[in-house]
């Protein structure tokens, strides 16, 4: 191209850009800035002629607040409703950067390309994309905790064992939300869909199969695990506790891969639920509360479970040694520190847990499945005492609300660390060896409660001699001896004894 060509270009471009500039200069006063953003450009609907980078973030940054309270309705299982913010998604602004980009159109390049840049803009309008964005773990959140709430969950097949005779129910089928899906499909609305208006959503729904049926749960009959304890020293209340527990946790049907919380099936500890007041253990010694002996409902099961080889997820020791099994053997509950009996169904088939009490005051927890392990494999559970604490003085608790001659004995709880061992025999050999838990229980002395209440000095003086020695049957003897002496004497409790509460 020969010079005077491109002399002529470029006079023409000036000539253009000039014109462009002075009227532009005109429409604004000729006070245009340079950093001033040209006409015709948008982010969105958000027109942005004549701003500066700070005007315009904050002018888009306004229009995106007021998306946080447009109103998003979930449509879930069985035309629920869930309605949301935009705030309660996350919603933000994700390219402010391009703001930037908008003031820098017809400012940058050479001559020709800022002018073509503006007389583009005289044509039509350059419009930026609005590019919001949303917190996924939020909208996860909203459909989880929101609209979950609203799924109807399959029941599963269950089975009862009636005179040794199986009985099936059918289970149903439910409607639950997928909430993958559903999160996929909220945000891909939001981003790419939206009008910024109110809307609705429809979320994705998934039947959900009950598991089971008359023909699997029928052959559950092979007794996997089953053990047996002993209540017959127990007292009416405590009988009544047991018996009411083992009816909570008979009859069910536990489905590979699902977990049993004893805790939640055996609660709340109330009268309506069927409990009485009983001793249990609080902070060393035994006290009365509802559902007192409900720790022998679990240490049972617990045993029948380590027979059957089912996975235990948690187990606690008591906090005192109990008679009703070996050191190790147990499995306390309780309810207000947590402690919690809980195992999972690692095998292949439906679980059946059977529980029954007797007249003679046993109770026994048998679990039934199908038996895939070798006929020559046996498993057997030894305990081992590592230490043994004996407390070497007694307690003596003196209670000036009680009358002289108030003396209630705790029998001595020795302390004990232990473990179990699990062994495993092929053809009568032993194969294997392992530990099961340890525990660690806590020793309490023999402790007798004291009333020391009397308007005689001369025997209050004579008791806190007695107390002084330290000896509980001196101090027995002491205060009967006083009470015996007194006007009116009072009930004294027997002592418990020195065998252990059954707890």
């Amino acid at each position: 191209m020969k010079l005077w060509k491109r002399m002529l270009i470029f006079a023409a471009a000036f000539v253009g850009i000039t014109s462009i500039s002075l009227n532009a200069s005109a429409g604004n006063d000729g006070a245009k800035k340079e950093n001033t953003i040209e006409s015709g450009i948008y982010v969105g609907d958000i027109d942005l002629s004549g701003m500066t980078a700070s005007e315009a973030k904050r002018e888009v940054a306004t229009f995106v607040s007021t998306l946080e309270d447009a109103q998003i309705t979930l449509i879930t299982v069985d035309e629920q409703t869930v309605v949301v913010t935009g705030a309660e998604l996350g919603v933000t602004w994700k390219n402010q950067d391009v703001v930037n980009l908008a003031v820098s159109v017809g400012k940058q390049g050479n001559v020709v390309q800022r002018y073509k840049a503006l007389t583009d803009l005289q044509k039509n309008n350059l419009v930026y994309p609005l590019d919001l964005g949303f917190n996924e773990d939020a909208v996860q959140t909203v459909l989880e905790e929101q609209c979950s709430v609203h799924d109807v969950h399959a029941v599963n097949a269950t089975m009862k064992r009636v005179d040794g005779e199986i009985q099936v129910e059918d289970g149903t089928a439910g409607r639950v939300l997928d909430i993958e899906a559903s999160k996929d499909k909220v945000l891909s609305y939001m981003k790419n869909e939206w009008t910024y208006e109110d809307a609705s959503i429809e979320l994705i729904v998934k039947a959900e199969e009950p598991r089971g049926d008359v023909e699997s749960l029928s052959k559950l009959t092979d007794v996997l695990g089953t053990y047996t304890t002993s209540y017959k020293t127990s007292g009416s209340a405590r009988c009544a506790n047991v018996d009411t527990g083992c009816k909570h946790l008979n009859g069910i049907t536990l489905y590979p891969g699902e977990q049993l919380s004893v805790l939640e099936e055996i609660t709340p500890f109330s009268v309506a639920n069927g409990y009485q007041m009983a001793g249990s253990y609080l902070n060393g010694q035994v006290v009365d509360s509802l559902g007192g002996g409900i720790c022998q409902v679990s240490t049972t099961l617990y045993n029948a479970v380590l027979r059957a080889e089912l996975q235990v997820d948690e187990r606690n020791n008591h906090s005192m040694i109990v008679t009703y099994v070996k050191p190790s053997e147990d499995a306390a509950i309780a309810e207000s520190s947590g402690k919690d009996f809980k195992i999972t169904n690692n095998l292949n088939n439906p679980i059946y847990i059977e529980g029954v009490t007797t007249p003679e005051k046993t109770i026994t927890f048998t679990i039934y499945g199908i038996e895939e392990r070798p006929k020559n494999r046996t498993v057997e559970y030894q305990h081992e005492i590592l230490e043994t604490n004996v407390p070497p003085t007694e307690a003596i608790i003196q209670n000036g609300g009680l009358p002289i001659g108030y003396v209630s004995v705790q029998s001595v709880h020795v302390g004990y660390k232990a473990r179990l061992w699990k062994i495993v025999k092929e053809d009568g050999v032993e194969v294997s060896r392992e530990q099961v838990n340890s525990s660690n229980y806590k020793a309490v002395p023999r402790t007798a409660t004291v009333g020391t209440a009397t308007a005689d000095p001369n025997a209050y003086n004579q008791l806190q001699a007695a107390i002084a020695t330290g000896v509980i049957d001196h101090v027995r003897a002491v205060a009967n001896a006083l009470a015996a002496q007194a006007v009116q004497v009072p009930v004294v409790p027997e002592e418990t004894g020195e065998a252990i509460p059954d707890i």
